[in-house]
């Protein structure tokens, strides 16, 4: 794994935290934050690889139109949210 990618995923986490528990957020976001003044759009995929890294750890989930999508299959825009812990909806 290189750097970015690690930056990536702790982007996602970071801004996820600073969120309500069901808030989403956009791959792009953190590619942005990451990116800092440089150009984001080449971290866009990297983005998404790290959020569907995260989703097998258990700490997030990817969303597309609010409903929790399977990241393997998922195509198109999708949102990223923090994982609700066992028993909370």
């Amino acid at each position: 794994m290189q750097p970015v990618d690690r930056a990536l995923e702790e982007a996602i986490l970071d801004l996820l935290a600073k969120r309500a528990h069901h808030a989403t957020i956009c791959p792009s976001d953190a590619a942005r934050l990451v990116a800092g003044d440089g150009e984001w759009r080449p971290l866009m995929e990297p983005a998404r690889r790290a959020a569907r890294r995260l989703v097998m750890t258990g700490s997030v989930v990817i969303t597309q139109g609010g409903r929790i999508v399977d990241p393997s299959t998922a195509r198109g825009p999708i949102r990223i949210r923090m994982a609700h812990p066992p028993g909370v909806s």
